[in-house]
């Protein structure tokens, strides 16, 4: 028994020692070439100097573990080979690819998968942080969407800022830090409607005159450059309702009965592209997104929703005699607005529509409420997704594919009466002037801002927030010309607000004004306090 024991190790040992051996040939072998050691790559390379031709080679012998004894030394002219090959080419384990097919196949990783390939070899490393790789990653996740591979030096760096920058901005965004500033219009003037696309904010405001007419204002701001308005232009009636393209400077205004489409030239100077004459007071409005040539509006008047264009300015999408419409929110190829039933009477509760603009169709019907739908967003929510506010105080989450409510808030105890929401939050205002930020996937709130009047519109983009607080009251005390001041109860005249999370904001522009202190030291200040004293000036 001893005796088999001791050939079974004796088998063993030279099993190993021969699969070592094999192994090592194999990588000698996949870098020198087939049956070449370093000793005979040299003497052909000395002869051929020599002007001999080459001789012609023996059989490798038949053991390699005797192979493996005498050739365990790398000469130098092996080294070279094996540097060669790891220039132009690229090994995947046995076999040899050159660098753009290996590219080609890195293409299919994901940041994480880069990251432990970088790990393996100093050419898979090289590899793994080429250029190209990151830059398709960094416009993958839509980052520097309009820069050229050319314009910064580091793709991989440039995508982990661009990460830590927006990890910054949510955490700015649930600790509630950052800027805000008031828009300044004009003096005496009221509050009508308010839109705001790309940091570009548009706002009707009118004022009573003699003979008990209304004359109404267009003040058009830019965040980029301050508080006051960049450009005014007046109206002869009162402005019901205005809606700002996302494609160049185009408004749209609905004065009475008409609606008037305006956008300056190439001098600037502003212009009537389009009139439309409506049988109805119009009570919401929107420009069609991603329409180039001619714009197109959207426009609810009580219970019948148009869609003005060049071509065929009194096209009817929708109407119901009975049911009006109470909100209503547009995207590039669809439409949604949301309509008074009938009520108990005949069973039919209050629904959310969604219309195909170019069919004319009938998509979808939403929800089912007893109480009316005030708000929607369509356009700026997540693909398939649409968010509403209910008078019954509740925000909803709608998923279009199932036509089904994915999620219910319960958000303001006077009604909701706007809403927006991207992927991982919803930003809902009220009846009850509170500004709410909510977390979308644990339903739960983050923070809550409050001002006089009903926040009538809220939009925000990943670093911005806009909100507006519109009186219902149109005449207060005031707002007359006859008056002898005209910013008497200037509370009466609504607010828009302007939020900025960026983490590039200057520390002195993140207080109220209330609260701005004249001191110079100001940094690590965060306006998010409880108690606001106008201390600064005694």
């Amino acid at each position: 028994m001893a005796e088999g024991s001791a050939e079974l190790e004796l088998f063993r040992r030279r099993w190993r020692e021969e699969l070592a051996a094999g192994g090592k040939k194999r990588r000698r072998e996949a870098a020198e070439g087939p049956g070449r050691d370093g000793a005979g790559c040299l003497a052909l390379a000395c002869g051929l100097l020599g002007g001999e031709s080459p001789a012609p080679r023996s059989p490798p012998p038949a053991r390699p573990c005797e192979e493996a004894a005498g050739g365990e030394a790398d000469d130098l002219l092996g080294q070279l080979i094996r540097d060669l090959n790891e220039i132009n080419e690229v090994p995947f384990f046995d076999v040899h690819l050159p660098y753009e097919l290996a590219l080609k196949i890195f293409q299919y990783l994901g940041k994480a998968e880069l990251g432990k390939c970088a790990q393996v070899s100093r050419t898979w490393k090289v590899l793994a942080e080429d250029e190209v790789l990151w830059y398709r990653l960094c416009q993958q996740e839509g980052y520097l969407l309009d820069v050229s591979i050319s314009d910064r030096p580091c793709w991989k760096l440039a995508l982990k800022d661009c990460r830590a920058k927006e990890r910054a901005l949510r955490t700015n965004w649930k600790n509630r830090s950052g800027a805000v500033s008031q828009l300044q219009y004009e003096l005496g003037k009221i509050l009508c409607d308010v839109h705001s696309c790309d940091g570009v904010v548009i706002a009707g405001s009118h004022v009573r005159l003699l003979c008990c007419l209304s004359a109404g204002t267009v003040s058009v701001w830019s965040l980029m450059i301050g508080r006051e308005p960049v450009h005014r232009y007046q109206h002869n009636q009162r402005i019901q309702a205005l809606a700002l393209s996302s494609e160049g400077a185009t408004v749209a205004t609905a004065s009475g009965f008409e609606v008037k489409v305006e956008s300056p030239d190439d001098r600037g100077f502003w212009q009537t592209t389009g009139t439309f004459e409506i049988q109805k007071l119009v009570n919401f409005l929107h420009l069609v997104p991603e329409v180039w040539d001619s714009p197109v509006a959207v426009a609810a008047a009580e219970d019948v929703v148009y869609v003005l264009k060049g071509e065929d300015p009194g096209k009817i999408l929708h109407s119901v005699y009975g049911q009006p419409v109470t909100c209503l929110d547009v995207s590039a190829r669809e439409a949604a607005f949301g309509v008074k039933g009938f009520g108990w009477i005949l069973n039919e509760p209050n629904q959310v529509l969604l219309y195909n603009l170019e069919t004319s169709q009938c998509l979808k019907k939403l929800g089912n409420s007893m109480g009316d739908f005030t708000c929607v967003n369509l356009q700026d929510s997540p693909p398939n997704m649409l968010v509403t506010g209910n008078k019954d105080r509740r925000v909803r989450v709608f998923d279009l594919r199932r036509s089904e409510s994915l999620c219910s808030l319960y958000a303001h105890r006077l009604g909701v009466s706007a809403v927006q929401m991207d992927d991982w939050k919803i930003v809902s205002g009220g009846e009850d002037g509170l500004v709410c930020v909510w977390d979308q996937r644990m339903g739960t709130k983050l923070w809550e801002m409050h001002a006089r009047h009903p926040v009538r519109y809220v939009w925000f983009n990943s670093h911005s927030l806009i909100t507006a607080n519109i009186p219902d009251e149109k005449t207060p005390r005031g707002a007359s010309i006859m008056d002898d001041n005209l910013t008497a109860h200037r509370r009466h005249r609504g607010i828009i607000y302007a939020y900025e999370f960026s983490v590039d904001q200057l520390a002195v522009e993140s207080v109220l004004p209330i609260c701005r202190s004249s001191y110079d030291e100001v940094t690590g200040y965060n306006y998010n306090i409880g108690l606001a004293v106008p201390y600064d000036h005694i």
